[in-house]
């Protein structure tokens, strides 16, 4: 049986896919499956599906922005061919199911797999559908949300199952130990991991500068800074920090499965983006966290997501208009001046995250395909 997965633009369309494949190998060793990806050009998601054994398969894909770019022409330009590649490539394919993960690299998929006659299924993380969703759901058998039904926008409530995000299982089986030994911990504060999602963000990395040193005094921090920002951030961190406060911190560009695990395990607070999947993530791990919404997301779906998770208290929204540095300063402090109310974060987290996504989606799947 062939799946042909399409999505893209992002690690947070990436990675749920991952998380659904490897739930279809282990609960169906013996399945006589083929996996296959089709979405725009990007070298990340390539090399991370190669290790899966996902056959992929790249198009042109256009991104439509909601502000003037001459970009936007471009683009436009791109999704026409981009559909016509994606029909050659589902035609050959032939695939018994399309499963999209959204993003504007998914539409030329969905549009092509309508056209000849696919079944389609989608998943969407947001509380806010995004466009490529929002079109592809006209055509999709079924949606699954993140969210409840009630708060999940836009979709027809007969279309929609609430399983929430899938997660990578791995992600859940770190070592403090082996966190201590990656990350060169010393063991003597308490640890504060900030996330700014696969690509960084620039704008937290530069406000934690300003209170780094005074941060560090009474943490030690992990901080992924992204790819793009970690040559300067690491230059400019050098310069304000002392030497006797280097060792509590701790930059890499990006951490992969096994250091995210780890990463996720020695954490005492987490300071993160509000992308649907890390906050499952988050939950699914049981921890305290502080989330900074990105206020140019589409249809502000992270503000949304992050009040949803903020509403039983496992969280404290911080919103990028007060998001100054000495005001995340002392939100930090007074967190860990309350363990109580930390703990009950923790708990409150856990009791929000849907740890068992991926399995029911995959379950899903496979039920509809074998009948």
């Amino acid at each position: 049986m062939k799946i042909l997965f399409t999505g893209g633009g992002t690690a947070g369309h990436i990675f749920p896919i991952i998380a659904i494949i490897r739930e279809i190998k282990k609960g169906y060793p013996y399945g006589d499956f083929e996996f296959f990806y089709l979405g725009p050009r990007d070298k990340f998601a390539k090399e991370i599906f190669s290790r899966e054994g996902v056959v992929v398969r790249t198009i042109l894909a256009g991104k439509l922005r909601r502000y003037f770019s001459f970009k936007n022409i471009i683009d436009i330009l791109k999704l026409p061919i981009g559909i016509l590649q994606a029909f050659y490539y589902v035609f050959v394919i032939s695939p018994d199911l399309i499963f999209s993960k959204g993003g504007y690299g998914s539409i030329p998929a969905v549009i092509s797999g309508w056209f000849l006659r696919a079944p389609i299924f989608l998943h969407e993380s947001d509380i806010i559908p995004g466009l490529a969703n929002r079109v592809a759901s006209k055509v999709a058998l079924e949606i699954f949300i993140s969210f409840s039904v009630k708060k999940t926008e836009y979709f027809p409530a007969k279309k929609m199952l609430s399983v929430g995000s899938p997660i990578r299982r791995e992600i859940l089986n770190g070592s403090k130990n082996e966190a201590k030994k990656i990350f060169n911990l010393t063991g003597e504060k308490s640890v504060i991991l900030i996330l700014g999602g696969s690509q960084g963000a620039q704008r937290i990395n530069d406000k934690l500068l300003v209170i780094l040193p005074e941060i560090l005094k009474d943490f030690e921090l992990i901080h992924q800074t992204g790819r793009k920002n970690f040559v300067q951030l690491k230059k400019e961190s050098e310069v304000v920090i002392t030497q006797d406060l280097k060792k509590y911190y701790h930059p890499i560009d990006f951490l992969d499965e096994k250091q995210l695990s780890y990463a996720y395990t020695v954490a005492d607070l987490i300071i993160s983006r509000a992308g649907a999947g890390t906050i499952f993530e988050i939950g699914a791990v049981g921890k305290p966290s502080i989330l900074v919404p990105l206020p140019e997301s589409a249809q502000n779906h992270q503000v949304k997501n992050a009040y949803a998770f903020a509403e039983n208290g496992a969280t404290l929204v911080i919103e990028e208009a007060i998001f100054t540095p000495h005001f995340i300063l002392e939100r930090i402090k007074y967190l860990f001046s309350q363990p109580k109310k930390l703990k009950e974060m923790a708990k409150r987290a856990k009791e929000f995250s849907r740890p068992e996504a991926a399995r029911i989606i995959a379950e899903y799947i496979v039920s509809y395909l074998s009948q």
